[in-house]
């Protein structure tokens, strides 16, 4: 994956594999040049990739569902003999740069952009080692392939954390604000926000897993959620020019967040990866998205999230006009249900604003890539100009790495748990996302209680926190990680298929004869049931981290293996 946008000097830097302390670092632009390479590390597209990128992420989740049933949530994974996602090497390279800058005879003040990436990446990678794994190891050094502390014990998640957001502080701290920034470097506030993201979930795991083999012994993650507020409030009080991108377009303005080809200067996109065509840097992304289902299809789970019209879930809203068709499931609901889910006449070709061909159906029962096993298409991120999927190898279209509405519902959230959320803070987080939509204010004295919560165990306000967060990010891989944190796999996977439209043939005029949908007893398409009969059959005692490959044992016997892989 490719950041293009830092500019061209990514094309022009050295051969990285075979940097030495003797020819390399002897200018500032040497450490901009090495830090560039880590943007690749980031979601999205990457040059000639044919796929939906982050839209498709949500695949490992409730949110949407692939022909084939995902091997972790339905319990199927096995230890891999190999590395998995237990990868040090660019922690490794950063942790060169951070010990070689300061033999660089400049001021620091020329170094300090680059020397703030390189905390910020190095917090990155343990984190996705911890969001994996748990307990990793904690290695600052540049180590040689003999060093002793490669074969170090796991340091405990929580002094890991302490470690990531001390070097996000740093990150905070040496970067400039992003106000003259058009979205293609990171700074200050792309940490800030980072940091509150770290926080929460290490915040809300503790919280959640605690008295569990994944918690943290002691601890409720009390301070961690502190640290979310503080960090994430921080940035609402010094957004620094960012904040909710709303013109009043209230049917739009969600969509359009997704599918631009240019975010410079974007109030809401923190950062983003630019294409550029002249330079053979595109992608094949929107091959799939405006075009065929990529064998992915958002779920009914995800469709009943969205509130009616008037503010009301569709248990207690008389605006619910039932889900027979897409035309009646997507009646009176929040916007955003209609900016995320392709509807009949919505654009999949579009010159000049006007629209050549128009969806009308998902390609429900066709194979491979061509179809959408669920029946409900993703509409967000498609980019309907034709220039964008034409031939291979022509889509600039980019998409949010970062984007301050997270800010926003992690500052909500860690409110919410705490229990010191106030109608104020509500206003300012989930009221302003709401605006953007012309949705119906979340009033927190007065919320009604919905019989279909996902969590009715908890508070209101956490579960309408959560439904909030559940429908601003969908399709965009958030709701992972969401599921894992909040220890709710009981609630929303095990024993869980993952269902579609309710099927009526008649909706389907194009559908292939002689292919046979799958379909429950209560009418939904339901493509796994021959899959999974009894459901996903996650194992909540195993499958919340992943085991630790057996060659990093077999490497290194000081490192045990998670709970349940043993």
């Amino acid at each position: 994956m490719l950041l293009v946008g830092c500019n061209e000097d990514f094309l022009d830097r050295p051969d990285l594999d075979n940097i030495t302390t003797d020819n390399y670092w002897q200018t500032p632009n040497d450490l901009n040049l090495f830090v560039i390479q880590f943007y690749t590390s980031f979601p999205g597209w990457s040059p000639g990739e044919w796929s939906g990128g982050i839209y498709w992420y949500d695949a490992s989740s409730d949110n949407m569902l692939r022909t084939n049933v995902n091997n972790r949530l339905s319990g199927r994974n096995t230890i891999n003999s190999g590395n998995g996602n237990w990868n040090y090497s660019n922690i490794r390279s950063v942790n060169t740069m951070l010990s070689k800058y300061q033999e660089i005879d400049a001021p620091f003040e020329e170094m300090s952009q680059y020397v703030g990436e390189g905390y910020f990446f190095r917090a990155y990678y343990y984190f996705n080692l911890v969001r994996s794994y748990g307990d990793v190891p904690w290695i600052t050094d540049p180590l040689s392939p003999d060093s002793e502390e490669l074969y170090s014990e796991r340091t405990p998640r929580n002094e890991v954390i302490n470690n990531i957001l001390a070097d996000l502080d740093k990150a905070i701290e040496y970067m400039p604000s992003g106000e003259v920034s058009n979205g293609n470097r990171l700074n200050k506030e792309i940490a800030l926000l980072f940091k509150s993201r770290v926080a929460l979930y290490e915040g809300t795991w503790e919280k959640y897993h605690s008295g569990t083999p994944f918690g943290v012994s002691g601890s409720d993650g009390t301070q961690y959620l502190q640290i979310a507020a503080n960090t994430a409030k921080q940035l609402i009080d010094n957004p620094a020019g960012y904040g909710v991108y709303n013109t009043g377009a209230t049917d739009n303005d969600y969509w359009v967040l997704f599918n631009q080809t240019d975010f410079s200067g974007h109030p809401e996109v923190m950062l983003w990866r630019a294409f550029d065509r002249d330079l053979g840097i595109a992608h094949n992304g929107q091959r799939y998205l405006p075009r065929i289902g990529g064998d992915v299809g958002l779920t009914k789970d995800l469709v009943d999230q969205y509130l009616c019209a008037d503010g009301l879930p569709i248990s207690l809203s008389g605006q619910y006009q039932g889900d027979q068709g897409l035309e009646n499931v997507s009646a009176n609901r929040d916007p955003r249900f209609a900016q995320t889910v392709y509807l009949p006449g919505d654009p999949m070709e579009e010159v000049n604003g006007e629209i050549i061909t128009a969806f009308e159906q998902a390609p429900l029962g066709q194979s491979g890539s061509a179809g959408c096993p669920s029946g409900y298409m993703v509409f967000k991120g498609a980019n309907p100009d034709p220039a964008q999927y034409s031939s291979g190898g022509v889509g600039t279209t980019s998409s949010p790495i970062f984007r301050f509405a997270e800010v926003l519902l992690n500052y909500a959230e860690a409110k919410a748990e705490l229990g010191t959320i106030t109608q104020t803070d509500i206003d300012m987080t989930i009221n302003a996302l709401r605006d953007r939509v012309g949705m119906p204010h979340l009033t927190l004295n007065s919320i009604p209680a919905d019989p279909n919560w996902n969590f009715p165990g908890l508070s209101p306000i956490i579960n309408e926190v959560r439904r909030e967060r559940h429908v601003e990010f969908a399709a965009e891989g958030y709701r992972f990680d969401d599921i894992m944190r909040w220890q709710a796999a009981d609630e929303l996977i095990v024993n869980k298929r993952f269902k579609g439209v309710y099927f009526v043939q008649e909706d389907f005029p194009n559908l292939t004869p002689g292919v046979d949908v799958l379909v429950d007893a209560d009418g939904y398409v339901d493509p796994h049931q021959n899959q999974i009969a009894s459901g996903n059959q996650f194992n909540v005692n195993r499958d919340y981290l992943l085991p630790v490959p057996l060659n990093e044992i077999t490497l290194n016997p000081k490192l045990e293996q998670n709970p349940g892989w043993e």
